[in-house]
């Protein structure tokens, strides 16, 4: 897979595997790591997603995306989060265009995702539009 070299020590790549500790770091600056989840699931969510797209800086994970899907029909994005201290600077727009790049390239052409509140702008500007006639929904345990 192609690694994307950006500005000084940065570099984006799509990875099979990465310390869990660093994807629950990012999850924790974004505030959606909750006490009492288990990182041993992390592995397994690395590998098995379709497309797991990674910003680092240096050694240091700053910034990740994944793609879901069976790599033949429809794929969701999801997970789209940067570091705190590396937001603003468009970092999040490559991770997404890569996503989208990697999914168009085996011709999958349905990308869809749900995105945070806030984030309907952004995700505009990189080709997202919102599915009026459908309702995002989630199962409740």
């Amino acid at each position: 897979m192609e690694v994307l070299l950006l500005e000084n020590s940065l570099r984006l790549e799509v990875i099979t595997s990465v310390r869990p500790e660093a994807v629950v770091d990012l999850y924790m600056d974004a505030g959606w790591w909750e006490e009492g989840w288990s990182e041993d699931v992390i592995p397994a969510m690395v590998a098995n997603s379709f497309r797991f797209v990674a910003l680092f800086d240096g050694s240091e994970l700053v910034g990740m995306g994944r793609a879901l899907s069976d790599g033949v029909s429809d794929a969701y994005i999801q997970d789209i989060v940067v570091r705190t201290d590396y937001r603003g600077q468009g970092w999040g727009k490559k991770i997404v265009s890569r996503l989208v790049k990697e999914l168009r390239a085996v011709g999958i052409d349905w990308i869809g995702l749900v995105g945070a509140p806030g984030t309907k702008a952004f995700y505009e500007k990189l080709g997202f539009s919102e599915m009026p006639q459908f309702v995002p929904m989630k199962y409740q345990c």
